[in-house]
């Protein structure tokens, strides 16, 4: 645009199939300083369409003669707006004779900008396709931000699905790809200094930034995020900015929005080429800073999620005692495990416990319901609870039932699965109490395994426990407690898991650890749930 504000440098289609009209027309546009692309039908015109396309050359605008000889300019201008790479092209119709209202009207239904009646003033006809310029870049535009909002719309949706901060930073790295047309890379620095790293898919995955530009990008955030209240856009020198985040060994001036979650404790980067980002603008930089903040909002519960999981296993660490640390239980050989659930999941509140008792050895594997910090504090309260209950009360059906009004008088909300086994190691008479848990499976050297027929309701409901039902351990019986993070599997029936689990113990080798093991590698991998074991045997 010129300092008169009129459009120049246009490329103008004019398509009419009388050469002295055709040449006035052009004589006047390219005064005005268009570039002139003259057909004498309709069919050339479309011809012509095809050539510039693949040279990627369309014109800006057309105008049209209404009575062309091959079709009307009425079809033309359908023609045009029926293909996907001509719809957006401006038409401005023009004609010698008076054209109806009705006639004139349908053309602009179709799609038409303008009508011309010729001859016209020069000053006219270049207002004209000025304006029908004007107007189709304005369209472009608006279509151009309706795309992008509706990407940065779908990208929010995802970033706040994500389940891990890794899930997040790749999501909201995508995100700002798609919103900038530009390799893009996202970053989350946590409480604890890990930086978490997103990179765009066409970012090629070889020659990936190492350990130490991260530890410079992590410096960057801190210093740029200090102190600072909303998102801020700033562009990070070469030098200052290390190579190989957009582009594989390449170094970029990078274009920074950060912003700092709400408790201000973590920063939360995109990143793009400084030279990519001039091409969307200030609108696109805006959107840009609205992802930022959506990704930070959605970065929140992801963080707290992992402080909250940090000090649930703390928890369940320091109470649940390790397989060295357990105590020392005359007569009865004893193998446990833990495993906690995947980290893209929540903590639980399983437990286990072996005790000595006046009766022989109390042991229990329980599980609190629910996955929570709170889950886990539960958890704890319930293991001291049996330990201090299990001083003068060793019948495992009465320590059920104690257990149960527990869990109503302080956690009325809760509820827990609890099983209970009192095992003599003397005679081999094993008493046992379940609370809505997996029945214990004993396992025999001869390759079979049966479950305990022992059953009970939920801690915390209030109903009536049955009495312990009793059996005897034989020497090479192995007795198998677990929770139902080992086996439990979404639209998988409980009794079938309980199955595979009966059929896998079958077939493990001798020995309480080879058991445990054998299970572990068969059910225990990228688990939903924490896994308790407890395996005993009489020694």
């Amino acid at each position: 645009m010129d300092v008169k504000g009129k459009l120049t440098g246009t490329t103008v289609l004019v398509v009419d199939d009388v050469e002295a009209s055709r040449y006035a027309m052009g004589t006047v546009l390219s005064r005005a300083g268009h570039r002139v692309v003259p057909v004498a039908s309709g069919r050339e015109a479309l011809a012509e369409l095809d050539t510039r396309l693949r040279k990627g050359t369309l014109p800006d605008v057309a105008l049209v003669d209404v009575g062309l000889p091959d079709m009307s300019g009425f079809d033309l201008c359908r023609l045009f707006k029926e293909r996907p790479h001509t719809a957006g092209m401006p038409v401005v119709h023009f004609s010698a004779s008076a054209v109806p209202p009705a006639v004139h009207c349908a053309g602009m239904d179709m799609g038409v900008e303008a009508y011309l009646k010729v001859p016209a003033e020069p000053l006219e006809i270049e207002a004209v396709v000025r304006a029908a310029v004007r107007n189709a870049q304005l369209r472009a535009g608006d279509q151009a931000l309706v795309r992008r909002l509706t990407l940065l719309s779908e990208t929010i949706v995802t970033i706040q699905s994500a389940r891990t901060l890794q899930e997040l930073s790749d999501a909201a790295a995508e995100g700002v790809s798609r919103l900038t047309g530009t390799p893009a890379a996202v970053f989350v620095l946590d409480q604890d200094d890990q930086l978490y790293r997103g990179l765009s898919r066409d970012r090629i995955p070889v020659s990936l930034p190492d350990v130490e530009a991260d530890r410079t990008v992590a410096g960057l955030l801190r210093r740029l995020t200090r102190g600072q209240a909303g998102v801020q856009l700033t562009t990070v020198p070469a030098p200052l900015w290390p190579a190989g985040y957009f582009r594989p060994g390449v170094e970029h001036d990078a274009r920074l929005a950060l912003v700092v979650t709400q408790d201000g404790h973590a920063p939360v980067c995109l990143a793009a080429p400084a030279r990519g980002m001039r091409r969307v603008g200030l609108e696109g930089e805006t959107l840009l800073a609205q992802l930022a903040q959506a990704t930070a909002l959605a970065a929140e519960p992801l963080l707290m999620y992992k402080v909250e999981r940090h000090v649930a296993l703390t928890l369940q660490h320091s109470f649940l005692p390790q397989p060295h640390r357990l105590p020392d239980l005359p007569g009865l050989d004893i193998v446990v495990r833990y495993v906690p659930a995947s980290r893209q999941t929540e903590i639980g509140g399983d437990f286990y416990a072996a005790l000595r008792v006046d009766e022989g050895i109390l042991t229990a594997v329980g599980d609190v319901v629910g996955h929570s910090l709170d889950a886990a504090t539960v958890m704890v309260e319930l293991r001291h609870a049996l330990r201090a209950y299990a001083v003068d009360e060793s019948d495992p059906a009465v320590l059920a039932e104690r257990l149960d009004r527990t869990l109503q008088r302080y956690h009325p909300d809760t509820t827990a699965t609890v099983c209970l086994a009192l095992v003599d190691p003397g005679t081999g008479r094993t008493r046992i109490a379940n609370a809505g848990h997996i029945p214990p499976l004993i396992v025999r050297d001869t390759g079979t395994a049966d479950y305990v027929k022992a059953s009970g309701p939920l801690l915390g409901v209030g109903l009536v426990h049955p009495p312990a039902t009793e059996l005897f351990l034989e020497p090479t019986d192995r007795l198998l407690m677990v929770t139902d993070g080992l086996i439990e599997t979404r639209g998988t029936d409980l009794t079938t898991s309980m199955e595979h689990l009966r059929a896998a113990a079958s077939g493990a080798l001798p020995g309480l650890n080879a058991l445990c093991d054998t299970l572990l590698d068969t059910f225990g991998h990228d688990r939903e749930d924490d896994i308790a074991m407890l395996a005993l045997r009489l020694g």
